[in-house]
């Protein structure tokens, strides 16, 4: 696996930008929260919002330097303060962010975790960027023929899907149905104590894997994400703004070789080497075999699924572990200043592929 290198320039920007504050406004796009982070010279203050802490400048007026947009695409049940700590990241480091939360697929409202939501993210990635290209402030100041994409976990699948992934039910169940206990946590998630519903979706998986293909009902076979564009043969992204992409613990089962194959965008991801949700096997090294334009920027041997989220308040924390069949654990060997210096990569992947001087 490929190392991302950052340049000795680029470290001196990072450092630069580090000193800026970081400001936050909230806005709607057709009922969808977007959060946007972004640069800014007034003073941030500590903010609460239930059991979350932030520092950051309310409403605070941006600075007029940045040039580049990053949408980021939180995890399934996610929001956008449990990201926070890499947005500001990304925002001390000149970019705007744009954090939408996915319809039905949120903390709030999770009805649609799975594969609907995984259909509908792209779109709202996209919906994000046409609402900040309209904004009076970033509208003319930001280059929307550049545009980047994060995402962690369900986000780290949209984010894949925007570089040109594409994703099948019988891709979902024919590695569920070999590698269920394996990749426990992911075949089986969101049945924590329900024992029976356990029985029928395993029984599911069991069944399914031994039906030839052509038996398969045909939405079983439908190939997710976006067609090959006009004239070419492999560029699938759903929106060609994007032009780069960070995926961090993504889930990657669900691809389609073929297609990670044919991606021709920058993709870099991090892993997790203790992640028992989407176990690296089967997800991060399915990517790493099988798409020549990715690499890893940090693999981060001590970290766990959930030990990327920060802010991540520990009662939130012991309560979303808990409602884990596997994997859910804070990991104490997986440090802050681990973390940070994993996002600090993200954030020189970006100013790199984005081509920031």
């Amino acid at each position: 696996m490929n190392k991302f290198v950052v340049t000795a320039g680029l470290g001196v920007l990072a450092t630069t930008a580090s000193l800026a504050q970081v400001g936050m406004r909230e806005a709607t796009s057709q009922g969808m929260k977007i959060t946007l982070v972004y640069p800014t010279q007034e003073r941030a203050q500590i903010l609460k919002r239930g059991l979350f802490e932030i520092e950051v400048a309310i409403n605070a007026k941006p600075t007029t330097q940045s040039r580049h947009l990053i949408v980021m695409s939180h995890g399934s049940g996610g929001s956008a303060l449990a990201d926070f700590t890499l947005a500001a990241t990304l925002a001390r480091a000149g970019f705007v962010v744009a954090q939408p939360e996915h319809r039905g697929d949120n903390s709030r409202d999770f009805r649609k975790s799975g594969p609907e939501s995984w259909d509908t993210r792209p779109k709202e990635i996209s919906e994000a960027i046409d609402f900040v290209a309209k904004d009076a402030q970033w509208g003319g100041q930001l280059d929307f023929n550049a545009v980047g994409v994060h995402g962690m976990s369900a986000g780290g699948a949209t984010a894949l899907i925007m570089a040109g992934g594409q994703w099948r039910m019988q891709d979902l169940i024919r590695h569920c149905g070999n590698h269920l206990d394996e990749d426990i946590g992911f075949c089986l998630n969101g049945l924590t104590g329900q024992p029976v519903k356990q029985v029928i979706r395993k029984t599911q998986f069991k069944t399914a894997v031994k039906i030839p293909e052509k038996w398969l009902p045909e939405n079983f076979k439908i190939v997710h994400g976006a067609p090959p564009s006009a004239g070419s043969s492999t560029d699938s992204r759903p929106d060609n703004r994007v032009v780069a992409v960070s995926a961090l613990v993504p889930v990657s089962a669900i691809f389609t070789a073929e297609s990670l194959a044919k991606i021709s965008i920058p993709v870099g991801l991090t892993t997790a080497g203790k992640d028992e949700m989407l176990v690296p096997e089967f997800h991060s090294d399915h990517v790493m075999r099988n798409c020549p334009r990715c690499t890893i920027l940090t693999s981060n041997p001590s970290a766990g699924h959930f030990d990327w989220l920060s802010p991540w308040p520990a009662e939130l924390a012991q309560k979303i572990g808990s409602q884990q069949i596997r994997g859910g654990e804070v990991n104490p060997e997986f440090t802050p200043a681990l973390r940070q210096s994993g996002f600090d990569r993200i954030a020189d992947f970006f100013r790199s592929t984005l081509h920031i001087s």
